[in-house]
């Protein structure tokens, strides 16, 4: 793990600590999930919103949770970036670690089920579940689209998650998916 993944994963952290209390907990998880279901429109008792939420907090137990080393219910950047570092070490292990959770957000960030994320699709996710600004998403979404197409396909979608959570090239695009990193 390099200081720049830690500047990624940094800013992935402060998008998931929905109050900005220092921790991500449950909570923060749920909070993503609710703020996603109120931008989409969706109705709380909905199969999308029951899919969402049933998604996430399986994400909860599954990924965050486990990195919570003292047991007090919330992890910190420190437990966060020690989990990323002990878990995401291998890009081959993607399909295990990281692509169920995309494929769930894959699906319903593409909100009229064409097998594609246009523009609109994207900054809604991205602003609404981890508060990334308009003009970020649009920066990032144009640098993803890598065959000029307007719209991301799952393969697309998948490269930009594999190289934000293993990559170490500070000119990817990708480095900005939740927002500015620092370089």
């Amino acid at each position: 793990m390099t200081a720049f993944q830690d500047l990624k994963y940094g800013q992935w952290f402060r998008g998931a600590d929905v109050n900005g209390d220092g921790f991500i907990t449950q909570q923060d998880v749920r909070k993503m999930s609710e703020r996603y279901i109120i931008a989409r429109g969706a109705a709380a008792d909905s199969v999308t919103s029951r899919r969402l939420t049933d998604g996430m907090d399986g994400f909860w137990t599954n990924v965050i949770a486990p990195m919570d080393q003292d047991g007090d219910g919330k992890v910190d950047l420190r437990e966060m970036t020690e989990g990323f570092r002990r878990v995401l070490t291998d890009p081959a292990l993607y399909p295990e670690q990281i692509e169920p959770v995309t494929n769930c957000f894959f699906d319903l960030v593409d909100l009229n089920g064409d097998g594609k994320i246009d523009q609109a699709e994207f900054q809604q996710m991205f602003d609404s579940v981890a508060g990334v600004p308009g003009e970020d998403c649009a920066e990032v979404f144009a640098a993803l689209d890598q065959d000029g197409s307007g719209a991301l396909d799952r393969a697309e979608f998948h490269q930009a998650l594999t190289e934000f959570f293993y990559g170490n090239n500070p000119d990817a695009p990708a480095n900005h998916l939740f927002g500015k990193v620092a370089a």
